[in-house]
């Protein structure tokens, strides 16, 4: 589908979705303001409070006083939620999410501008995410998951666009993503989720792929933004169990080389757990190949000492917890379709 050309770039609406982020939130608007004033644009700043129970809604209070964003309320309903209230009262044609611990850099939005300018036709933008590893063992062992993944990208950072073929290729998300209001809100109410609890959907890889499949996204080193990770084991946690669930809703059933490999996964998974039962030292053997396997694969894709010590140390943690939230998210799928065919008898 040839995308339509896009309004110019003049103003610019961003909807934060925040849950108890009281220290990031003003650092994340405090950045955006210098990149739109650098860029010459004017902003409608939404951002919608998830239900947080920390400082947060104190935080927005004031800043609605002394900087002129809106701040929405809402119960804890997800990321997903939030960002759809914030979509609902977005003033401008062009809308750019933006995550409250992403903070995009000074030169990025001048830069968007200028190649919309030139460009019309490249309507939709996920923004180059540099992860913030200094002293974060966390964070590192993300960014050398991400090298592995999409180090077609990452090896060679230049500006690129890919469509549904290639969309297993490229790193996306929707921390800094940039397109026409109408877009994003036909991606988001659109959205299908493998699961009835929208808490546990994929609102990243699934409402994109949507869009991949209508208009080419396009990425370049020069639309930069800065991610902050959450430090803390606990957290490290709850994140890995997190992306098991999220990872078999963002590619079960969808075609591509990861729903390949969670299938092989998935398999590899069942005859080494049947042959440990009878041989304990075989998976055992199996265990320590994949630990060692990780952060070897990220040092071949140009992971850095940081990230190759962090996987090597995580690992055996991660592992385990993934594996866990992918088997609740193949039998959350599955209770999910048995409740539809329920009702369609």
């Amino acid at each position: 589908m040839e995308p339509e050309p896009s309004a110019p770039l003049g103003a610019l609406s961003v909807v934060v979705p925040v849950f108890n982020e009281e220290a990031w939130i003003g650092r994340c608007l405090r950045a955006l303001v210098v990149a739109a004033d650098a860029a010459g644009l004017r902003l409608d700043v939404v951002v919608v409070d998830d239900g947080s129970t920390d400082g947060t809604p104190d935080v927005l209070t004031e800043l609605a006083a002394t900087s002129g964003i809106r701040a929405v309320r809402q119960a804890n309903a997800g990321r997903l939620a939030a960002r759809r209230a914030g979509l609902a009262v977005a003033r401008e044609p062009w809308v750019l999410l933006l995550d409250s611990r992403v903070i995009v850099e000074p030169e990025s939005l001048d830069w968007i501008r200028r190649q919309l300018a030139e460009h019309p036709d490249r309507v939709a933008w996920c923004g180059h995410v540099d992860v913030e590893t200094a002293g974060n063992p966390y964070a590192a062992f993300w960014a050398g998951l991400v090298k592995i993944g999409w180090r077609r990208y990452t090896a060679n950072p230049r500006l690129v666009s890919f469509g549904a073929e290639e969309f297993d290729q490229y790193p996306k998300g929707t921390g800094c993503l940039l397109m026409p209001r109408d877009l994003l809100l036909a991606g988001v109410e659109g959205f299908d989720s493998l699961y009835t609890d929208t808490h546990l959907a994929s609102d990243d890889t699934r409402l994109l792929r949507d869009v991949a499949s209508r208009h080419r996204i396009w990425l370049s080193p020069e639309f930069r933004f800065r991610y902050h990770g959450k430090s803390g084991a606990r957290g490290f946690v709850r994140q890995s169990y997190f992306r098991g669930t999220t990872f078999v809703d963002g590619y079960l059933g969808q075609p591509g080389a990861v729903r390949r490999a969670l299938l092989a996964a998935l398999g590899g998974a069942v005859v080494l757990g049947a042959v440990t039962v009878r041989k304990p030292a075989v998976g055992v053997a199996g265990v320590a190949t994949a630990v060692v396997a990780v952060p070897t694969v990220v040092g071949l894709s140009g992971g850095s000492r940081q990230e190759v010590r962090a996987a090597a140390i995580l690992t055996p943690v991660f592992l385990p917890l993934f594996g866990a939230g992918v088997l609740r998210g193949l039998v959350l799928a599955a209770l999910a379709r048995r409740s539809a065919e329920a009702r369609e008898e």
